[in-house]
């Protein structure tokens, strides 16, 4: 629990730290090559819309807000598609494009397993009931027995003294 709870409070700074990370692998071990720096002004802002959008999407889930950690689904996941940006920072020509299209895959499936999850724990929140004419209603909550029973209640008076 402790590691997909410090997971959970990563994912808005791996947002801004793995862009930049980008951008320093590319000055230091590119050479500062112009077709890296083409590359690195679409990948730069592609890692950080995608991991912003995913990080909302994890956080908007009621089963990560109420643990305050991530699934071991979205662990996982996020975990090898961040190992697999951070590899591309190195600029390895020998294996950067299968890095780079694992990357891309990556992030379209995070992005629908998130979406699944996030499906998932809200089709269950409200219930549609339908009349018998085809009209759609959400029926009203039901009373929870305890606050109908008729609870004490003492008063107090105030009074002033005179002095």
């Amino acid at each position: 629990m402790a590691l997909r709870r410090m997971f959970l409070h990563w994912l808005f700074p791996a947002a801004f730290v793995l862009p930049l990370w980008l951008f320093v692998g590319w000055i230091v071990f590119s050479g500062g090559s112009a077709w890296g720096l083409l590359w690195l002004f679409v990948a730069v802002p592609a890692v950080f819309i995608s991991q912003l959008v995913l990080t909302l999407m994890v956080r908007a889930r009621g089963s990560v807000r109420e643990n305050r950690a991530v699934s071991w689904r979205d662990l996982a996941g996020l975990g090898i598609w961040q190992v697999v940006i951070v590899a591309l920072g190195f600029f390895d020509s020998r294996v950067f494009f299968p890095l780079l299209v694992l990357s891309i895959a990556g992030a379209l499936v995070l992005f629908w397993s998130s979406l699944a999850q996030l499906w998932n724990e809200a089709r269950g929140a409200v219930t549609v009931l339908h009349t018998t004419d085809g009209t759609a209603y959400i029926p009203p909550p039901r009373e929870n027995r305890e606050q109908t029973r008729d609870a004490e209640v003492i008063v107090v008076p105030e009074t002033r003294r005179r002095d």
